[in-house]
């Protein structure tokens, strides 16, 4: 069996690891555009936080979200955590809005997951300029796409997997180069693959800054909110999450909120050294698509496609769950395809 991946971010990847765990004797190819470091997942900071997912299944999320935490544990609990970029942090995740916070689904899967009462809000309220009606705690992992990626990438090529570096502009072409089944994961790229006009650009602004007397993860979920997240290295400051805007320059306006911010929220961070200003585009859509197709090429011929995209802001979060899926449903697949053979 010949089995293409088209895209090489996090979701990508992971799915190539999988399945080639999964099929350790089939043929397997990665098609990318751009590998890392020049993925958008490269300038994410890779925290475990369900983030703009619109729809999805609250169920689905917490099976891939969970699925993706017991992966990051392991790592974690490793000897190779350093290599993949794991961490373990505390983090606050509040809101100011008058409708407060739903209770995450994913409340038992982290650690220590508690609601503030009415004395933290009110103590962080104040010590942050804000209006906070409802916040969490909890402990959670980061991992590092910018380590992660290159790590996953050895592995694949330890596993004989070959990596390719080229735009796929038709899935159904790949059968003419042999392929028997296709996983897309190209994210926003599906726009034009799939002609998946439900897949938006979100537009993420973030600064890396030198900060290593950070520890603490903190989220502002309102639109006017920012974050800190370190990562080993750096510290991330963020950020933006504007819909259908497709530019990735850097727009000083969106800078001055972030910077601005989040001194607000840490004022050692006006000390601190600016490492990085970047901007990506994360694939939204309307729900995570991760399903299986059988289309038909121009020679008449079947070809077995799965897609796994539009994770939006949760490319770490859900990742390793996602290509669980992906193997099952291909696993289930062959298995009635041999069946009706018999």
């Amino acid at each position: 069996m010949r089995i293409a991946v088209v895209g090489a971010g996090v979701i990508g990847i992971t799915t190539a690891v999988a399945m080639k765990e999964a099929f350790p004797s089939a043929e397997l190819t990665v098609f990318s555009e751009a590998f890392s470091p020049e993925t958008t997942g490269d300038g994410s900071a890779g925290l475990w936080t369900p983030y703009i997912i619109a729809n999805t299944d609250e169920q689905k999320i917490l099976r891939w979200s969970q699925a993706t935490h017991k992966w990051l544990e392991i790592f974690w609990k490793s000897e190779m955590a350093s290599d993949v970029g794991v961490s373990l942090l505390p983090s606050y995740r509040l809101t100011s809005s008058s409708e407060g916070l739903p209770v995450p689904v994913w409340g038992d899967v982290v650690y220590g997951c508690s609601k503030l009462n009415k004395k933290q809000l009110e103590r962080l309220s104040k010590t942050n300029e804000k209006n906070y009606t409802a916040g969490y705690h909890y402990i959670t992992y980061t991992c590092e796409p910018t380590k992660m990626l290159p790590f996953l990438m050895k592995k694949l090529r330890s596993m004989n997997v070959r990596i390719v570096k080229t735009k796929i502009k038709d899935l159904k072409k790949l059968k003419e180069q042999g392929f028997d089944v296709v996983i897309n994961c190209s994210g926003i790229g599906s726009r034009e693959l799939c002609f998946d006009k439900s897949v938006i650009p979100i537009r993420g602004q973030v600064t890396r800054v030198k900060a290593p007397w950070m520890f603490e993860t903190f989220l502002e979920e309102d639109d006017e909110g920012n974050y800190v997240i370190p990562n080993m290295e750096s510290v991330v400051l963020g950020g933006t999450h504007q819909e259908n805007d497709f530019s990735v320059s850097v727009c000083p306006n969106d800078l001055k909120f972030i910077l601005n911010g989040c001194k607000r929220l840490y004022p050692s961070l006006d000390n601190a050294e600016v490492l990085k200003k970047w901007v990506g585009l994360r694939p939204g859509r309307d729900e995570v698509r991760l399903e299986l197709e059988i289309v038909r090429t121009e020679a008449g011929q079947d070809l077995t496609i799965v897609h796994n995209y539009g994770h939006g802001g949760c490319g770490i979060t859900l990742s390793w769950g996602c290509a669980m899926d992906v193997v099952e449903m291909l696993r289930q697949h062959l298995k009635t395809k041999n069946s009706s053979k018999l």
